[in-house]
């Protein structure tokens, strides 16, 4: 039996025209859709250690389904992550190699570690067919539940969850609409879908949101959607805290970058409609976590 959870969906009670069904990722093995991608990239290459770089979530969900096949683990992580996320990296076995991103990039670091280990296998979070096609799972999902959607957001960082819930839209001949949520701190696929062409950002850009981190979206992932996202919420920092709040109100406790989804929702106000807002995950340390709810409280 796979390890990997059934999605929560969640009607969401507000005073607002439209109607919002959450779908929850934060029950899923190890606190994030990342599970989904880990799984199945472990469960399909024929390595003995895999290496890779993460703000946590993938890291997480690697190391545990490595774990569980009795590999080897080492995640490249940012000095800056949530420590309950370096930690939990780390109760799963796996090797953490933390790096100052302002003087050395995570794909420099995974780089050097897998020149002295050419038997590594090296496991991109989102620029991967297995990581598309684990997520892809969670669209497959969606489209079997019967909800009426008129539209699904998923939160963007590489691309990697938003291809794969467009990849299992099409294996289920779904045609409902994916837009993304992104930080405006960091909007370089909001960009990319703009100009037609995949941008990058100058170097990782430093939003709450730490899984949309990300330099730019990956190349297999770009393919997929600069032709088949329908549109990005460019979601600013404030509206992501005012988000937080909103869920913590309601007793639904979830990370920033999951909190993208609403956020945008908040920020830009649809008249009416019945939206899917996707939770990317909950992991998170409990004191940052407590400091970014109150800011977003005294917002409202």
């Amino acid at each position: 039996m796979s390890p990997v959870k059934a999605t929560q969906f969640i009607p969401l009670e507000l005073d607002k025209p439209y109607r919002i069904t959450l779908i929850s990722e934060i029950e899923q093995t190890t606190g994030s859709f990342k599970f989904r991608a880990a799984w199945n990239v472990v469960c399909s290459v024929d390595a003995d250690h895999f290496l890779a770089a993460s703000s946590g979530n993938f890291g997480q969900a690697l190391a545990c389904a490595a774990a569980m096949k009795n590999k080897g683990c080492t995640i490249v992580m940012p000095v800056r992550s949530a420590k309950v996320k370096i930690d939990a990296v780390r109760s799963y076995g796996a090797v953490v190699e933390l790096v100052d991103t302002r003087v050395q990039s995570r794909a420099d670091k995974v780089a050097e570690i897998a020149k002295r280990n050419p038997d590594y296998h090296i496991a991109s979070a989102y620029d991967c067919n297995f990581v598309i096609q684990g997520n892809s799972s969670l669209g497959v999902e969606i489209a079997r539940s019967g909800i009426p959607f008129d539209r699904v957001i998923v939160p963007v960082g590489g691309g990697g969850l938003s291809s794969g819930i467009i990849s299992g839209f099409c294996e289920e001949g779904c045609t409902v609409p994916v837009w993304g949520a992104e930080p405006l701190m960091g909007n370089d696929a909001a960009r990319s879908l703009r100009e037609g062409v995949l941008i990058r950002n100058e170097q990782e850009p430093q939003t709450v949101a730490d899984g949309a981190r990300t330099v730019s979206l990956g190349e297999k992932n770009w393919e997929i959607l600069k032709t088949s996202m329908n549109g990005i919420y460019e979601v600013t920092e404030a509206a992501i805290f005012r988000s937080m709040a909103t869920l913590a109100n309601l007793g639904i406790e979830v990370e920033p970058t999951g909190a993208l989804t609403l956020g945008a929702l908040l920020e830009n106000e649809p008249i009416s409609g019945h939206y899917g807002c996707i939770l990317s995950g909950g992991n998170f340390d409990r004191d940052s976590y407590s400091e970014l709810v109150l800011r977003g409280s005294q917002m409202e």
